[in-house]
């Protein structure tokens, strides 16, 4: 290669290298919608909440009508995990896990701007003493969640008991998205360990802290083991047993739901026994099964846009 040539293209890695740069500036004209969304949620924190809660229905009817392949997800998924329920109410189920989704998606706009004053006279809490218990090992606490669609709101909500919770978080995809949402996050929680640094997640534990972790998303065959959900072999993260047996911090199953009248309600149970087993599938089995407490309870309000059944074990077809 000649002198002109390497000169050649070290002028275009230069130019490669300024192009993505100025693309992944948060002003740069891609981010122009993000910005205006975000615009968007700002605004909503100050609506009425009984408003905001009319308005996500209707944009999550909106959402089913104009998103055949997501709808085409949460169908599947319903189908799969109640087979025993009629159509009708399938179809009734997937009307409102839409619009199940959109709410939490508003109500991420209350968790981040709303005041204390509009969310304390609407949400109750029971079993905290499921968590003072489990504070006297010693060992911090493995606040075991689901992905229900509150879980944003119900985090802000349960930071007004639990000032030393740490809740793991997965970065979005968007760049600017992902900085707000982790600036906001983080003036509310003790910290946000990301979801798969489990070194952060330990330290918090060793300091007492309460770390609260989902377990329950479809990250492939690499990073998982399968154990039922629902009935069916999914995916299943065996972090939380790992973590448990690192720290010997117990595991509290939280479950939050929405209720009438644009209230929520957020429920500790007693730390699981004689967890972890040592085994990862066992003890992905026993996680699966203490989520689906909550989804049985509340079937349209789980996120059942995320395709929870994606990877299949080794010979099956996909379900999708």
């Amino acid at each position: 290669m000649s002198a002109e040539d390497r000169k050649k293209r070290r002028k275009q890695r230069r130019k490669e290298r300024n192009r993505r740069r100025a693309e992944s500036h948060p002003a740069h004209p891609r981010f122009w919608p993000t910005w205006v969304g975000l615009g968007l949620l700002r605004v909503m924190a100050l609506v009425p909440i009984p408003v905001l809660g009319a308005v996500a229905d209707g944009l999550g009817t909106l959402g089913w009508a104009l998103m055949p392949g997501r709808r085409h997800i949460v169908r599947v998924n319903l189908a799969t995990a109640f087979p025993e329920k009629p159509e009708a109410e399938r179809r009734r189920l997937e009307r409102g896990a839409f619009r199940a989704g959109l709410r939490g998606g508003v109500e991420g706009a209350l968790s981040w701007w709303a005041s204390e004053r509009r969310l304390a006279r609407r949400y109750t809490i029971e079993g905290l003493e499921h968590l003072e218990a489990a504070r006297e090992q010693g060992k911090g606490i493995i606040l075991l969640g689901g992905h229900y669609t509150t879980l944003e709101i119900s985090g802000r909500l349960l930071r007004r008991h639990v000032p030393d919770l740490y809740p793991t978080y997965k970065a979005a995809t968007n760049p600017v998205f992902d900085r707000v949402m982790v600036n906001q996050r983080k003036k509310l929680f003790a910290g946000l360990p990301e979801s798969r640094d489990m070194r952060a997640m330990l330290r918090a534990l060793k300091r007492g802290g309460v770390v609260w972790y989902a377990p329950d998303q479809d990250f492939g065959r690499k990073r998982s083991v399968f154990a039922p959900f629902m009935g069916t072999q999914a995916a299943t993260v065996p972090m939380t047993g790992r973590i448990a047996k690192t720290s010997g911090a117990p595991v509290v199953p939280l479950y939050s739901e929405r209720r009438p009248g644009n209230r929520w309600h957020l429920r500790l149970a007693p730390a699981l026994e004689d967890f972890p087993s040592g085994d990862d599938v066992e003890d992905a089995r026993r996680i699966n099964a203490a989520i689906e407490e909550e989804v049985r309870r509340t079937p349209d309000q789980y996120l059942w846009l995320h395709a929870r059944y994606r990877t299949r074990p080794e010979g099956e077809p996909p379900i999708y």
